[in-house]
């Protein structure tokens, strides 16, 4: 497993693609936690695509896209919540997530943010338990008919030091 995956940041023309991750990640990852209505309106979230476009560009969305396939994405809203994590199936468990989670947590630091948070679905739970992430709160959140748990998990995160030049030693 590495985090050492090429980023870069969303651009509207990557939105279809992105929207197809999206569904498709939950479709085939989420099985276990979430039943078939609430996996279908969780995704049918994103089938307004001007609004899935602006959801992505209003926060700092990175992409991890090999050879034109697009692996995964991630958005840091506000400079301190994760608000979407989102890896292609056959991709799972090879370090996208991480390497995705690594940069916005390295981006808000270096903002000066002390704390970052996301609303982790119950299928990333345990992703985000294994990178410092600590439970706040469950919350039931409404989609559509269907009601979608999740868990509000917050990580301090260590501020960039721009003090980290060697104090000068006394002659």
């Amino acid at each position: 497993m590495t985090e050492d995956y090429p980023l870069r940041p969303f651009l509207p023309a990557d939105t279809m693609a992105l929207r197809d991750l999206f569904a498709q990640s939950i479709e085939e990852l989420t099985g276990d936690d979430y039943d078939e209505d609430q996996r279908l309106a969780w995704a049918a979230s994103a089938v307004d695509a001007e609004a899935f476009l602006n959801r992505l560009a209003g926060a700092l969305t990175l992409i991890v896209q090999i050879d034109g396939e697009y692996l995964g994405f991630a958005s840091l809203k506000d400079n301190k919540i994760i608000d979407m994590l989102f890896v292609h199936p056959e991709y799972a468990g090879e370090g996208i997530g991480s390497a995705l989670v690594a940069a916005l947590e390295k981006i808000a630091a270096a903002r000066g943010t002390n704390e970052i948070s996301v609303d982790a679905s119950d299928t990333a739970v345990p992703f985000f338990a294994g990178r410092g992430y600590e439970p706040v709160r469950r919350n039931s959140v409404p989609l559509d008919d269907q009601w979608l748990s999740n868990t509000t998990m917050k990580k301090p995160l260590a501020a960039a030091d721009k003090s980290s030049a060697p104090a000068a030693k006394p002659s």
